[in-house]
């Protein structure tokens, strides 16, 4: 993908528990922002794409979840398309919205992602991810991976959505084939929790030191639970646009270049082939488009809905060598100072985790880094940022996997 569509918006929600407020409020709010930093107005619109999987589940409103929030907005005529990718929908929004401005068919596409799982009846916002595997082959599923990941010594506890035991089975298989600890799995989820202390949108800003986070109660093992994103409520927005269009707005300085956006499946990989995760298919393939690699990268924001996610990540956008995520995170490589930043808006472990508002959640961060607008959590010098969102599981890995790579347009 070439340079020729920017990101000239962007907004977000604070994310957490907002009982008062309904899934089309937040949507709006965020569209709100990111049309007011972009300067332009809901008529330059040429079309929506909006992410939810909450508004079907939780809310009754099946189908047209988009049309129904985004019309008191003043989106009427240009059309909404709505999106369910699981996690990854915020992701899936935005590529399908640069790929209707690659087209042609309109200068200006809006990507729109929001999901309220806070409900009275807590059972049942965790419910919804239920659905985000094969519901058909769900016990067989769960047998195969807790057979690569061996025995448990402790059975889970307290409220928990089925995918933190997922990601606690693929956590001991990693820590059964490369070694890494349970304190890798801490040094992370602390890194984490010390960034959103400087991150005015997270759902929780509280730092933790690694003895504390490996004290906490136990989810599933090995993760515990400041190792595990929460329940959360939230939107996000972002607006791209065709470039040579984006350059007659004021403000163009602030555009960021979308240099790629890669979208793929998983597939019936062997659980040994970890070379051909979903994962680093996505960003080799992302690589590729951009014209860059790992080496080029100072700031990223990955799906860490568990610590153990942001190892594996890492690992398979090359920051490190698959299997050594652990070691790479206990040498301060991911921090903010160190050389290259992981999750500065503090990871969905932090910040938390509105499952399809989350992919441009991470754009909103990763674009107020390349503006130089992030305040104490801003990584000097940041010129070129990557995105990883992940969603759904199938076999023994994520079904949809996104990588987005970014650019600063500051000379």
């Amino acid at each position: 993908m070439t340079s020729d569509v920017v990101i000239i918006g962007v907004g977000c929600t604070p994310f957490g528990r907002h009982l008062d407020l309904g899934s089309g409020e937040m949507a709006r709010v965020a569209v709100r922002d990111a049309l007011a930093d972009a300067g332009v107005t809901i008529d330059s619109v040429g079309a929506a794409f909006y992410a939810t999987v909450s508004e079907r589940a939780l809310e009754g409103q099946h189908m047209i979840p988009g049309q129904v929030a985004l019309r008191p907005a003043g989106l009427t005529g240009a059309p909404v398309v709505n999106v369910e990718n699981a996690c990854a929908g915020g992701a899936t929004a935005l590529w399908s919205a640069i790929a209707h401005v690659r087209a042609g068919m309109s200068p200006v596409a809006l990507a729109v992602g929001v999901d309220k799982l806070v409900t009275a009846d807590p059972a049942a916002g965790l419910a919804v991810f239920d659905g985000a595997l094969d519901v058909h082959d769900r016990d067989a599923t769960l047998a195969r991976l807790l057979s690569l990941a061996g025995p448990q010594v402790a059975e889970p506890t307290g409220r928990r959505s089925v995918f933190m035991e997922i990601y606690a089975a693929l956590a001991r298989a990693h820590m059964n084939r490369f070694g890494t600890t349970a304190e890798d799995l801490a040094t992370v989820a602390a890194k984490n929790h010390v960034h959103s202390v400087h991150s005015d949108r997270a759902q929780f800003r509280r730092a933790f030191s690694v003895s504390e986070v490996i004290a906490a109660r136990m989810v599933a093992e090995p993760l515990t639970v400041p190792m595990c994103s929460p329940v959360s409520d939230g939107a996000a927005a972002v607006l791209v646009a065709d470039a040579r269009y984006a350059a007659r707005l004021e403000g163009s300085a602030r555009h960021i270049r979308l240099l790629s956006c890669a979208l793929i499946s998983g597939s019936d990989r062997d659980p040994d082939d970890v070379n051909a995760h979903i994962g680093r298919r996505a960003a080799l393939a992302a690589y590729e488009q951009a014209g860059v690699g790992p080496e080029d990268v100072d700031v990223a924001e990955v799906h860490d809905a568990t610590a153990f996610g942001e190892i594996q990540q890492t690992e398979n956008l090359g920051f490190c060598g698959i299997g050594d995520g652990g070691a790479w995170a206990r040498s301060g490589a991911s921090t903010l100072g160190g050389t290259l930043p992981v999750n500065p808006s503090g990871g969905l472990e932090s910040r938390g985790h509105p499952v399809s508002a989350t992919g441009l959640a991470q754009i909103f961060e990763l674009v107020t880094q390349l503006r130089s607008e992030a305040g104490p959590r801003q990584v000097p010098g940041a010129r070129l940022a990557v995105a990883e969102n992940g969603g759904g599981l199938i076999g023994v890995e994520e079904a949809v996997a996104a990588v987005t790579v970014l650019e600063s347009s500051r000379p």
